[in-house]
């Protein structure tokens, strides 16, 4: 009882070691941007219901709805609101007009609601040239209220900019603003620097795939690993780039410093893949999507940085929560929400190995099911390992039994790595099984052989891994020092809860 005990005091000491270094982690995030071009929008509280069943502490809306604010009160959800574009010729011209902006939209919602920055118009200088003179004014007078209310050291204004005002992106050290904005650019990146605001950036790697005509490669584009001959050489800085959102992140930062700015950080308020595509559009896929927010989210969360600026973190924003159907143009406009409006999600992101995960189907269970294709000799050696020191009970597989049947290693394997991953409550890394298995929607139930339907935790864990399978024999006395880690790890769930970093 005292071993074990000790056992538990050293992993508690663990755990809130863990939780200091994710404290420390704050000043990077991914949140999501809320749309609502959906024929039936769900009601603000539905939405912040889905927002805290899935921990998303970083939300990004497209106006100041008073509805989704109060929604949004003391849930501790850090959110950015938006002056629409429709609204900004008004603020513009009127000093009077952006204080009783502030005034109703976020004074009369703060601190209940932590309101933590106004977004002023979106891509203006890209879909309304005709305000392009009076958007820094609007930022200002904006920035001008909230300093009359004492809240501009804690309410930051930008303006999200396309990516597509900046000309010759790669390579990045070559890259500049459009010239013809430099009478807008000029005064607004020195608003962002005297006020100590950030720039925000609308990153979309898709697009500029789509339109390289195959000089861009789907893996560059979708932050897959590469080669070292495929990653894309900067021939003036010598910087090596595996992917197209870096590229681009660097190539602002670049286009900043041609204009003698070079302290104002980005935040990509922007970015993210669409599931579904017209005929013309055959990269826009769920594989895809997947793979590309999963990447997207481990780099950012890692703070990986960008070659120009190693190890500093790039706080995004993806697009979107939702699909929305309401919205103009190609089937792929309409595709791009991880959720669907009855708060299904369009698929599961695979972020197992990374020391996060975002379980996020909250309506229907998930299971965990071995790989079609994967090697017979690693899923016998992981089955061996289930049912062995893994303390999954395979008793319905022996001969005569309820899951005996199919008599093969794919199906036996399945009922066992879906058998620990409930056991273990769906936590990160364990339906992984050194990479022989993968969370499922898909029930693998088949005659009398019934699998867990228990919906588990949503959310994500911290990383506590199963213990190494590279042997199938293991020393009792390791196995149940295994079992008494694991006991406490489910003990400190709720700790970890209250302290992992989150989308």
């Amino acid at each position: 009882m005292e071993s074990q005990l000790g056992v538990c005091v050293s992993f508690l000491l663990l755990i809130f070691s863990l939780l200091s270094l994710q404290a420390a982690a704050e000043d990077v995030f991914v949140g999501v941007n809320i749309g609502t071009d959906l024929s039936v929008m769900p009601h603000p509280t539905q939405v912040v219901a889905l927002l805290k069943a899935q921990q998303i502490r970083h939300v990004r809306l497209y106006d100041a709805d008073g509805g989704m604010l109060m929604a949004l009160a003391n849930t501790g959800i850090q959110v950015m609101v938006s002056v629409p574009n429709e609204q900004l010729l008004g603020i513009g011209q009127s000093n009077s007009t952006a204080a009783n902006w502030v005034n109703h939209n976020v004074i009369a919602h703060y601190p209940a609601t932590n309101i933590t920055a106004i977004s002023v118009g979106s891509e203006v200088l890209t879909e309304l040239p005709n305000a392009a003179k009076i958007l820094v004014n609007a930022m200002k007078y904006i920035h001008s209220a909230l300093v009359a209310s004492n809240l501009d050291h804690q309410i930051k204004v930008s303006t999200p900019l396309s990516s597509s005002i900046i000309l010759d992106s790669f390579p990045p050290s070559q890259a500049f603003f459009n010239a013809s904005l430099d009478s807008v650019i000029v005064p607004l990146l020195g608003f962002l620097q005297s006020t100590n605001s950030f720039l925000m950036f609308n990153v979309y790697p898709y697009y500029d795939y789509m339109q390289s005509d195959g000089f861009i490669l789907l893996d560059y584009a979708l932050l897959k690993p590469l080669p070292s001959n495929k990653e894309a050489v900067d021939s003036n800085t010598l910087l090596r780039y595996t992917n197209v959102f870096d590229a681009l992140v660097d190539a602002a930062y670049f286009a900043m410093a041609s204009l003698n700015f070079t302290n104002i950080p980005i935040v990509v308020s922007e970015t993210g893949w669409p599931s579904k595509g017209g005929a013309n559009e055959p990269d826009a896929t769920l594989d895809n999507a997947n793979t590309y927010n999963s990447n997207l989210i481990r780099h950012v969360l890692n703070k990986t940085g960008t070659p120009k600026h190693p190890g500093v973190p790039v706080s995004t924003y993806i697009y979107e929560l939702y699909n929305e159907d309401m919205k103009p143009g190609p089937i792929s406009e309409k595709n791009w929400g991880l959720f669907d409006a009855n708060g299904k999600p369009i698929y599961i992101l695979r972020l197992t190995g990374s020391g996060l995960v975002l379980a996020n189907d909250t309506m229907n269970p998930t299971y965990c099911a071995a790989k079609e294709g994967a090697d017979p000799k690693m899923l016998q050696a992981a089955l061996d390992w289930a049912c062995g020191p893994g303390r999954v009970d395979c008793s319905a597989l022996l001969q005569g039994q309820p899951c005996y049947e199919p008599d093969s290693v794919m199906a036996h394997a399945t009922y066992a790595f879906n058998a620990y991953y409930h056991q273990m409550g769906k936590a990160s890394g364990s339906c992984d099984f050194n990479g022989v298995a993968a969370v499922t929607t898909s029930n693998p139930s088949h005659g009398s052989c019934s699998f867990s339907e228990s919906v588990g935790r949503n959310g994500t864990m911290a990383n506590i891994t199963a213990p190494s399978m590279n042997s199938t024999k293991s020393d009792s006395s390791a196995s149940d020092y295994e079992y008494n880690i694991l006991s406490c790890a489910l003990m400190m769930f709720g700790a970890l809860l209250g302290g992992s970093i989150w989308l």
